[in-house]
């Protein structure tokens, strides 16, 4: 099922690697690159010059009034805003698998080693290489050092007295995430070292998942005839190349700690900023045969020769005693853990590491409360546990080991699949990690009602799933400052409630929380011009807002659009509820959800202007497609609403609401008629029905209402909202047209192509491709039995992304065919999932499962209610 093209793609990657050596226990699947390569393809962010004459004239006030608010926002108030235009970030091409556990805060690690993008402040990022985070290795023989080299192929203009610019020719580095090996064949010494970096991201786990850990573990493979001794030296600053790193006040100190018959040693660093202070530790595991030594405090300026020659001696630190003195304003201080082991003749040794890091309060930006991470549950607020995560890392992670092996082994060793997929599938899981990620403890007074009792058709104000597993954000994306950005999400959640399902139903109460909630605050919406209420009461919330503010208590931290007046975020709430209770089958979580659904239902019947059953967008871009215009019925928000009113029917049969049932199938019935008639063209649903001269341009996104149907089990007989034939048509409509006749079919989907065969390019948007939608069209193409169209379709994307753009791990919101980008690292392409599901789903029978479950289902929701 793999193109030529696909395979010619993934091969340039490696063509640079000139050693025959693989490296130690490295798995054939994932993503795969010669340290030496260089991506010929530079693109550029799309800002505001890249918008075109006629939609700069559409948006001149827009404009005018995003700069005024932007100068206010970063100029007066010294903030962040929650998208900038201005400085979007340029694509740099080197990011790999990200550090850390879920929640807790990640480090991002480069393809070529380099400890690169850092995520310690919940949800605010910053873009910093620190050249001294290294590891460098000493190969001695007879007592004598003969190698010692830093494994970083860079030449940097500061510390001149180590031993830079290793040959990224013999070396490549693998990814397969929650894991990543990088492979290092020494030239001229017949040794191999492949280093494995392991975080503890697990599904269905909630407690090792949160941690804010990684273990390196560093394979020795020595070819020679001779034994070696071999020291690995692992260096970290105190910092995260911030500027606070030079505040003044951070301090070192060495530590060992023994229990439970396992002892580990190594560096604290303390780091002590005004806010969210945090200690970052460097261990490694003590055995009989290892020599684990430390240097507590060094200077990484200058030469920094002294470490150097301390190590070469005699392969090991001098380990001093004692902590060292804070560090005076204005410079810095770094750490660095040696441990060594002999390798015999023709043998193989292993080393062990890890890095850890505890910031187990934090506040965001607004300062006005403190929040708790969630691994604090299992090691304490105190901010004291570092030496324990460490211990805790350095023996468990063979057992997290198995436990990934065991959830991904069923899809590596799926022969049927490609190999591009099982990349794809689980290296885009780095975004429910590095998506600016909190999972926190809900405090105890907290109330997530919105102040409307479950005994008056609302929530608990504590739900028990939250209380239980806590809460959890992620952001639209690291350029995209908004938390559970909802109609994102939409396309996200698979991820979640796949894999993590407690926090996906956690997320679900914080929305159905904020829909009873209002804020009638007037503010300046950006697009109209216009003021009107942050939140409106009975409607979802476009976010949870922004980490630079206070998530959670102010919501729609977007301003762009009145998005209460958007035709799309209610629905998706609608959807996702029995999309969850499908997968999970919590009973109790639909009973708390149903009184929601109804009222957001009640807010959107009023969209439905002349009662034909079928609601109309507003001549503006009301929904996801923020900027592409959309007029009457259309395509993606008419099959929205038709798939809403088909699981409303569900759900009222569950709860046993006769009466509401036909309610809504009355709807349903009309609503359908209404969007055959008026969308449908013989081949697929046009994209509106304004009459406009684009009205009828071919959407990629036109069947998502019918892919949640699937994803849900639903779709055909009693629960079909679109006839099978129509829905077929229009995804071969799709694949010709959005897919096969843009960039020779090698791209993905476009959203919106003419029936001639060109993009429309009516709006920014309309030309773009979208990932998270190309992986959603993919699934709804496996649904439907085109499991080769919807791969190639997907595999577009996949080899755009990592192969050929060089946007490993930042997976963008979009890009163009030429040129440009938009929105690195973002949450949309975790729908990959989505595609996944529906693999399981065509594996199955289906029909007859969900008949029996949902049977069984209705007593007891029956029961409940009465």
């Amino acid at each position: 099922m793999t193109t030529e093209w696909g395979e010619k793609s993934s091969a340039d990657l490696m063509s640079r690697y000139v050693s025959k050596e693989m490296g130690y226990g490295v798995p054939k699947e994932g993503w795969r690159i010669c340290l030496a390569h260089e991506f010929k393809e530079k693109r550029k962010p799309f800002q505001a010059k890249d918008v075109s004459l006629s939609n700069v004239l559409e948006h001149v006030g827009l404009g005018i009034r995003y700069l005024k608010w932007w100068y206010k926002k970063t100029q007066v108030e010294k903030k962040a805003p929650f998208i900038d235009m201005f400085r979007a970030q340029p694509l740099r091409q080197i990011y790999g698998a990200p550090l850390g556990g879920i929640g807790g805060g990640t480090i991002t690690r480069g393809w070529r080693g380099e400890f690169c993008r850092w995520q310690l402040n919940p949800g605010m990022y910053h873009y910093k290489t620190v050249t001294a985070n290294q590891f460098t290795v000493c190969l001695r023989r007879g007592g004598q050092t003969v190698y010692q080299q830093v494994l970083s192929v860079e030449r940097p203009p500061t510390l001149q007295g180590w031993n830079w610019g290793y040959c990224g020719e013999y070396a490549y580095y693998h990814a397969l995430y929650p894991r990543a090996w990088t492979v290092y064949h020494l030239p001229g010494q017949n040794v191999t070292l492949t280093c494995r970096q392991i975080s503890p991201v697990i599904p269905h786990d909630y407690q090792d998942s949160s941690l804010p850990v990684a273990v390196f573990v560093w394979d020795v493979e020595n070819k020679n005839d001779y034994a070696l001794d071999v020291s690995i030296m692992f260096t970290m600053v105190n910092g995260s190349g911030h500027k606070d790193d030079k505040s003044g006040g951070h301090w070192n100190e060495p530590f060992h700690l023994e229990k439970e018959g396992e002892a580990v040693s190594g560096v604290l660093l303390h780091h002590c900023p005004a806010v969210n202070p945090y200690t970052l530790c460097i261990a490694a595991r003590e055995q009989p045969d290892r020599e684990v030594s430390h240097q507590t405090a060094f200077s990484p300026k200058g030469t920094c020769s002294g470490l150097w020659s301390d190590l070469i001696t005699d392969g090991r630190l001098d380990s001093p005693t004692g902590s060292s003195p804070p560090t005076p304003k204005g410079e810095k201080v770094a750490a660095a853990l040696a441990v060594g082991c002999s390798v015999l003749a023709q043998s193989h040794n292993s080393l062990e590491f890890c890095l850890t890091w505890d910031m187990p309060t934090i506040t965001f930006g607004s300062r006005e409360r403190e929040h708790t991470r969630r691994y604090t549950r299992y090691f304490g607020t105190k901010g004291d546990a570092s030496p324990s995560l460490g211990h805790y890392a350095l023996t468990h992670y063979r057992q997290w080991e198995k436990s990934i092996e065991e959830w991904q082994n069923p899809v590596l060793q799926d022969s049927s699949l490609p190999a591009w997929y099982k990349s794809a599938l689980f290296n885009e899981l780095y975004f429910v990690v590095d998506g600016g990620t909190v999972w926190t403890e809900l405090p105890e007074d907290a109330d997530v009602s919105g102040g409307m009792r479950s005994e008056d058709g609302g929530l608990p104000a504590q739900p028990a799933v939250i209380k239980d597993f806590g809460r959890f954000a992620y952001l639209e994306g690291q350029e995209y400052r908004m938390y559970n950005t909802y109609d994102v999400h939409f396309y996200a959640s698979f991820a979640l409630i796949m894999l993590w399902p407690k926090l996906a139903l956690s997320v679900q109460y914080d929305i159905a929380g904020s829909v009873v909630q209002q804020d009638p605050t007037e503010r300046l919406h950006l697009m109209s011009g216009r003021y009107s209420p942050v939140k409106a009461k009975n409607v979802v919330p476009h976010d949870i807002g922004d980490p630079d503010d206070e998530p959670w208590q102010r919501v729609n931290a977007y301003l762009i659009h009145d998005t209460a007046d958007w035709k799309d975020l209610n629905l998706k709430f609608v959807l996702q509820v029995y999309r969850d209770f499908h997968l999970t089958q919590d009973s109790q979580y639909l009973r708390d959800m149903w009184p929601v659904c109804q009222a957001v239902m009640e807010s959107e019947m009023k969209f439905d202007l002349d009662g034909d059953g079928l609601i109309e967008n507003s001549g503006y871009a009301d929904q996801t497609y923020d900027g592409w215009t959309v007029t009457g019925p259309s395509a993606y928000c008419g099959g929205l609403w038709l798939a809403s009113l088909c699981v409303m029917c569900k759900m009222a049969r569950l709860v046993d609401k006769e009466e509401t049932y036909q309610h809504y199938r009355n709807i349903l019935d009309r609503g359908s008629g209404a969007f055959d008639k008026l969308l449908w063209n013989g081949k697929y649903y046009n994209y509106d029905s304004s009459g406009r001269d684009l009205s009828n341009s071919v959407m990629s996104d036109q069947c998502a209402g019918h892919w949640f149907l699937r994803a849900s089990g639903l779709g055909e007989g009693d629960y079909q909202a679109f006839p099978k034939e129509k829905i077929q048509s229009a995804l071969k409509s799709v694949f010709d047209l959005n897919v096969m006749s843009f960039a020779g079919g090698q791209m993905g989907a476009v959203n919106g192509m003419r029936p001639e065969g060109v993009p429309d390019r009516s709006s920014v948007q309309s030309d773009e491709v979208w990932i998270g939608v190309v992986y959603g069209l993919a699934a709804t193409m496996i649904h439907e039995g085109m499991q080769e169209e919807g791969m190639r379709t997907a595999e577009g994307c996949y080899r755009t992304v990592w192969e050929r753009l060089g946007m490993a791990f930042q997976t963008p919101e979009a890009y163009c065919e030429k040129g440009i980008y938009r929105s690195l690292a973002y949450m949309r392409p975790l729908s990959i999932w989505a595609m996944q599901l529906a693999l399981n789903t065509s594996q199955e029978d289906q029909t007859t499962s969900t008949q029996t479950g949902d049977g069984e289902q209705v007593n007891d929701l029956t029961e409940s209610q009465s």
